[in-house]
């Protein structure tokens, strides 16, 4: 048990995250873009506490963890997305994409090292994507950046790990989450017989990864990648 922050905590996998270690007895705080009315709805089903926050931008990032005091376990899980072709992509969309997504990362992780390092203990989580591991066409901008938050994870958990700070991530397959929203059921079910469980993954399962990387059950593992993708990449 202890001090919870997770980012992109108003819907989806942030949503279940929260749910699930707010249900352990955690303390929560979680941060959101823009979604007031789900960040409400969260924060009232599970008691934890919101704050409205870009994570693209250093200094709301520092304002919000001034709020929050000591940290215990970080997890990384804002993100956006681009579908389209590369060539087709405006270069303050490719600029914000990575600066949600890696430089969000940079600003949170700085934030919470101070109430790390005082202690020596710590776990980081990141949610990256599946598409980091293996690239996915009309998605190069996003791929690049998860593979970005892969590298960013391995090597920090190198630099942290002698201050006994842990730092592992979760890849995420399809998963049934506002961000593949605009699929169709074609599309879902032809992604469900692509994958070897035969199924779409739920928010719950990549919660439970979080939790788990996070928890002291995983106490001797850092700097590791675990896939929720029900096998569509092995």
């Amino acid at each position: 048990m202890g001090n919870v922050v997770i980012t992109g905590g108003s819907r989806g996998i942030g949503a279940a995250t929260v749910e699930l270690f707010a249900a352990r007895g955690d303390r929560v705080t979680f941060l959101y873009e823009k979604n007031h009315t789900a960040a409400k709805a969260v924060a009232d089903k599970t008691g934890a506490a919101a704050i409205c926050c870009d994570v693209a931008d250093g200094e709301a990032v520092n304002r919000a963890f001034s709020q929050i005091g000591d940290v215990d376990i970080l997890v990384c899980n804002a993100g956006t997305m681009y579908f389209g072709l590369l060539s087709q992509m405006a270069e303050d969309e490719w600029n914000r994409l990575f600066a949600v997504n890696v430089g969000g990362i940079y600003h949170c992780v700085n934030a919470a090292m101070p109430s790390f390092l005082k202690t020596h203990r710590g776990s980081i989580v990141t949610v990256a994507s599946m598409w980091g591991q293996v690239g996915a066409s009309c998605e190069a901008a996003y791929s690049a950046a998860k593979a970005g938050v892969i590298g960013l994870t391995k090597a920090t958990a190198k630099e942290v790990g002698p201050s006994g700070i842990r730092v592992n991530c979760v890849t995420p397959g399809v998963i049934r989450t506002p961000m593949n929203a605009e699929l169709s059921d074609e599309d879902l079910a032809a992604l469900a017989d692509e994958t070897p469980l035969g199924r779409i993954g739920e928010p719950e399962e990549c919660a439970e990864a979080i939790l788990f990387l996070a928890s002291e059950k995983a106490s001797f593992i850092t700097g590791q990648v675990l896939g929720v993708s029900g096998g569509l990449i092995i």
